[in-house]
């Protein structure tokens, strides 16, 4: 058992006198950060702290860009992930208007409490209730050096500890005014950006070859610059109706039948998924298996194209039971839920149709009942290309088109085993295996980047700055 003691007038939060706020763990980390010289509290370090819209968001099939908090991610903006609303929506939002150098700060659910700046080449855009928006004095401080302190151990454990709630992860605009953040000199901080610069100039790198790959798969079958169109009339027959077993006007959607005709109509052939992968269910564990250390539970929040995050963790002994060897068990039928090299996972539920190539050993983990499990069987089509079909607007509008109307949603195996995936010529397949593959390898280089920022700035903490800097120089060698 793990205490703190501490008298009445050390209180600190008002807001949270549970014993969580004074574990051992987040007390530690704020007495170091006291320890420092150059301590402000954010509040004094910030001319803004404001969050985004909360008002029920109309959303358009374009127009402003407007960021969700899964939109941003430590040290970068993921523009993949985004939403569109008009300009009269935008201008009336004059407090959420996100501007070059804004810091964003996710402050609630299960993307709490990743951090980014605005680039200075950012297009116009507003945010969601669920950011927090940050205009920082940066006489005092720079933005990208206060992101990367969020992000750090010492940021992120002042954040948790405010952040815990009955339900879930949520840190009120008010409680932020009073984290304690260390101000490194200048010359540090500015290293710290050049850092974060060069880790997203490496992760835009990435990006322009699956955007290449893309590209090449829709070249292909003649849709380059196609776009869904939503048209409020059209005529079907009622035989048609009775084949998909769907009456929902939005199922029947032109924009589904141009994708499904574009892949059908393919020269080089096309194949249903369910005849080019075998496809194995995972499994829930309950929110009461939940931990906030141990084995890796993937959630489909956790998955991307590019990486799996973590988020909650179950114990050994429960991983153990969910992943005792089987012999000779069809992939299908087995009951051991620990994802294997060369599978693909693949999220059913909530994000549904979000795909991740498992290319390397993963560690030991177990994915939740709302991602699927792929495996390849077919010898026509290679796993990086698949991965990036199903990432693709091909398999995206097929995903639309089957959880249309629902409230929930939730596709079904079966509609998934359904999905169906031109296949390539081989020579293609391999221009697209290469791109994806030298993709990641960028990815992985700006990840490392990202990382080595946030240790340089807790080593500059824990030590200091000069330390800090010749570890950070140590790195590139």
């Amino acid at each position: 058992m793990k205490i703190s003691i501490l008298n009445k007038n050390e209180l600190e939060n008002e807001f949270t006198i549970g014993a969580e706020f004074y574990q051992p763990y987040y007390v530690q980390k704020v007495d170091k950060i006291k320890s420092k010289n150059n301590v402000y509290l954010l509040g004094n370090l910030c001319f803004l702290i404001t969050d985004g819209d909360h008002s029920a968001t109309q959303y358009t099939d374009d127009g402003i860009l407007y960021l969700l908090s899964e939109s941003v991610k430590e040290g970068y903006i993921d523009t993949n992930i985004k939403r569109y609303i008009s300009s009269d929506l935008h201008n009336s939002l004059k407090r959420s208007k996100l501007k070059p150098r804004n810091i964003l700060l996710t402050k609630t659910g299960v993307y709490f409490g990743k951090s980014a700046v605005i680039p200075d080449d950012f297009p116009e855009a507003n945010t969601s209730a669920h950011v927090g928006k940050f205009v920082v004095k940066e006489e005092i401080i720079n933005p990208y050096y206060l992101s990367t302190f969020f992000n750090c151990e010492y940021g992120y454990s002042q954040l948790r500890r405010r952040g815990i709630k009955a339900s879930r992860p949520e840190i009120k605009l008010i409680e932020f005014f009073d984290i304690k953040v260390y101000v490194a000199a200048k010359y540090f901080q500015n290293i710290i950006e050049k850092t974060i610069k060069k880790s997203i100039a490496i992760l835009d790198e990435s990006k322009e070859k699956i955007d290449f790959s893309k590209n090449l798969l829709l070249s292909e079958l003649g849709i380059t610059n196609w776009q869904p169109k939503h048209k409020l009339f059209f005529i079907k027959n009622y035989s048609d109706t009775e084949q998909s077993k769907r009456i929902d006007a939005e199922y029947f959607q032109p924009k589904y039948d141009e994708i499904i005709n574009a892949i059908k109509a393919y020269k080089g052939g096309w194949d249903a998924l369910g005849n080019l992968v075998d496809v194995k269910k995972s499994i829930e564990v309950g929110r009461g298996e939940y931990l906030d250390e141990g084995i890796p539970f993937v959630r489909v929040s956790n998955i991307s194209l590019f990486e799996l995050s973590e988020g909650k963790y179950i114990s050994e002994q429960l991983y153990a039971e969910l992943t005792q060897d089987e012999q000779d068990i069809p992939f299908e039928k087995s009951k051991t839920h620990q994802p294997q090299q060369g599978e693909i996972l693949f999220s059913k539920d909530g994000s549904p149709g979000i795909a991740y190539y498992l290319k390397d050993k993963p560690q030991k983990m177990v994915v939740s009942g709302g991602i699927l499990r792929l495996q390849s069987k077919a010898d026509t089509i290679n796993n990086e290309y698949l991965t990036l079909v199903l990432n693709s607007v091909l398999t995206q509008e097929q995903v639309k088109r089957d959880v249309g109307g629902s409230i929930i949603l939730h596709w079904r195996p079966e509609q998934v085993k359904e999905t169906i995936i031109p296949i390539l010529p081989q020579a293609q397949q391999l221009q697209i295996q290469q791109k994806i593959t030298e993709s990641f390898e960028l990815r992985k280089q700006s990840k490392q980047l990202l990382e080595n920022a946030k240790r340089a700035v807790e080593i500059a903490i824990e030590q200091d700055e000069s330390k800090a800097i010749q570890w950070l120089d140590a790195q590139l060698v």
